[in-house]
């Protein structure tokens, strides 16, 4: 690194007390102030790994691809067989371009496959569970389109982790915790367990942790980058050429032979003809700032509704975190959520997803119309938007009988026996844990931007632990599968086929201001992601917050829509609130037909960049809970 980089101003987001404007209270963190760049994700290192980035010269995209290697190289509930998803602001274009990385379902994944297993969706966990892996071919992709450096230069950080670096403390408890489901994949098991045979087996915090295959696997993708180099390639197809030796060479062979060995339905084809795609996003104007989200791929659409939905109403005479306000949030994001549980799927595949009429202002007034003012409603279910872009809905008779309410009756699942000593509460309660680990897994996020005007926000996941290892790749495989469901009745656009994207929770956000980038933002968190988002973005827009008072502010939670993993279950009525809510509020939601309960933290880590367009500089941030850190120069 250059000298000059000694003298970096480390805006490192520590434990500290800043003055926050009333009424809100003061924040556990302060602002990244920065006037070149911001650098922020899930863990420390992988900051670092973008501010190096910076120091040499490159701009937010390499900074964005070197973070995304750290932190699938540390497993902060992502691995490299995961996903990637991101939205680009691309200065000389003045256009956003979303990244579509996500995996497809392999070669042999149908309804019928999984039905054969006795199943009810596809597994959450195992090779079963993988979708084709993304994140290389993302990461490459983006560098290859957008960034300015090498292959070599972007993963030399990780390959420096994957060689050996202090394991973390976070880390070391997954691997305590999912310890049993790691010891039955053997790749996973060398990795997870170095000290075979040992009174403890796992890593201790602080210890040198190392993942050779891993580093042999970066290794041979920038060879692959420096053959082609010496070729006379230039810089985009040397970067393809380490692409092509992943999908198409004797990388991907060995990831298609991992997954089979263990059970696994990946096929080389699989890979070969899985391709990154560049798309337009899809937008919504809400008081003169233009938002911008991935397709229905993504949840993300949902985020775009329900400000459509908020835009006419008058929030902040409600005041923040009021019963009305918060009644308000709970009830639009219901409907928005009804319609993503329904209609969202991958564009690619029919039938087409009425993306038009979802988005649509008038459909938005229709719905709005279904609000009730005074009382919950736990039967919130989809709308019909065809009519609002010209066609009629072919789906009319499976709503019929749609209905989260019916959904989430236990009576729906196979019964279950309580284990013995343990009640019919008891197991309730093991349910109802197993419920929210699923509904609020947590990935990681990465923002940068850079005085250039690039920004980006991405929101990689898949391949957390307990990961199946990918043969001798040192890759864990994804666990995206389980976003299908098998049954059209419940999301005709959804059903598990091969080649198709399952409809995922990840979901980036930009949003531009007069044409300008003015905040890009993400959150770990399953299907609370867009609940979280929306807030926060309320918080900045409606209520005048800092970015970092908007990051660490108290959110409220549904459960009504349904769950992306797991038995796809949902809490109708459900909510739940930070314990900084008053008693009065508490009194009203309950007389309003609300289950109350009270958390100190209420959502995910949210991490964000404001571009501060009056003075040129950058303000960022990142929630006060987690391991998600950033720098600023």
């Amino acid at each position: 690194m250059k000298a000059r980089s000694l003298f970096v101003c480390l805006f490192i987001l520590t434990a500290g007390w800043s003055r926050g404007a009333e009424p809100y209270a003061g924040t556990h963190r302060p602002v990244l102030h920065g006037r070149h760049w911001v650098a922020v994700t899930g863990k420390p290192a992988g900051a670092m790994a973008g501010a190096r980035m910076f120091e040499k010269g490159g701009n937010a995209i390499d900074a964005a691809c070197a973070m995304l290697a750290v932190v699938c190289t540390m497993h902060d509930d992502v691995g490299w067989g995961g996903e990637t998803q991101a939205l680009i602001y691309d200065p000389r274009t003045k256009q956003v371009i979303a990244i579509n990385a996500c995996g497809v379902a392999p070669t042999g994944a149908t309804p019928d496959y999984f039905s054969q297993l006795g199943l009810k969706y596809p597994p959450g966990e195992g090779p079963l569970a993988a979708v084709t892996p993304g994140n290389p071919g993302g990461l490459m992709v983006m560098l290859a389109e957008f960034g300015t450096l090498s292959l070599r230069d972007v993963l030399e950080p990780a390959m420096q982790m994957a060689d050996g670096y202090p394991i973390e403390a976070e880390l070391v408890r997954k691997i305590e915790n999912h310890a049993g489901k790691l010891r039955q994949w053997p790749y996973s098991a060398k990795v997870f367990f170095p000290h075979a045979g040992a009174d403890r087996e796992i890593p201790r915090a602080g210890e040198i942790w190392r993942q050779p295959d891993l580093l042999e696997t970066l290794r041979k993708l920038v060879e692959a980058e420096a053959e082609a180099l010496r070729a006379g390639k230039d810089r985009s197809a040397a970067i393809q050429a380490a692409y092509d030796r992943f999908y198409r060479g004797d990388l991907g062979a060995e990831f298609v032979r991992g997954s089979r060995e263990q059970g696994g339905l990946h096929t080389l084809e699989d890979l070969a003809n899985w391709k990154v795609k560049l798309e337009e996003p899809v937008t919504t104007h809400y008081k003169g700032i233009d938002v911008y989200k991935l397709n229905t791929w993504t949840q993300g659409p949902a985020l775009l509704q329900a400000l459509n939905l908020l835009e006419p109403i008058d929030l902040r005479s409600m005041g923040y975190n009021s019963a009305r306000y918060v009644h308000t949030l709970y009830q639009v994001m219901n409907l928005a959520f009804a319609d993503r549980d329904f209609y969202y799927g991958d564009p690619d595949f029919p039938p087409a997803e009425p993306i038009r009429g979802l988005l649509s202002k008038d459909y938005a007034r229709e719905r709005l119309r279904q609000l009730d003012w005074t009382r919950n409603d736990p039967d919130v279910r989809p709308g019909d938007p065809y009519p609002f872009e010209g066609r009629a809905n072919p789906f009319l008779q499976l709503l019929t009988n749609w209905s989260n309410l019916k959904h989430s009756q236990p009576a729906a699942d196979p019964p279950r026996s309580p284990a013995p000593g343990t009640g019919v509460a008891a197991l309730r309660a093991s349910e109802l844990e197993e419920f929210d680990a699923a509904f609020r897994a947590g990935t990681t996020s990465i923002q940068a931007a850079d005085q250039r005007g690039w920004v980006v926000s991405v929101t990689p996941s898949g391949g957390w632990l307990p990961a199946c290892l990918a043969g001798r790749t040192g890759m864990g495989m994804s666990q995206r599968m389980q976003s299908f469901v098998l049954d059209a009745a419940e999301n005709p656009f959804n059903v598990v086929t091969p080649g198709q994207r399952p409809r995922v929770t990840l979901t980036p956000t930009l949003a531009l201001k007069e044409g300008k980038p003015f905040l890009c933002f993400s959150v770990q968190g399953g299907d609370t992601q867009d609940q979280n988002l929306l807030q926060f973005f309320l918080n900045i827009v409606e209520f005048g917050m800092t970015v970092t008072e908007a990051c660490e502010a108290a959110n409220l939670t549904s459960y009504q829509m349904r769950s992306s993993f797991g038995a796809h279950k949902c809490e109708p009525g459900r909510l739940t609130l930070n314990t900084e809510f008053p008693s009065w509020t508490r009194r009203e939601l309950s007389r309003m037909g609300y289950r109350l309960e009270f958390h100190q933290k209420t959502s995910g880590p949210i991490t964000a960049i404001l571009i501060d367009q009056q003075h040129g500089t950058f303000w960022g941030g990142a929630s006060n809970h987690g391991e998600d850190y950033g720098i600023a120069w």
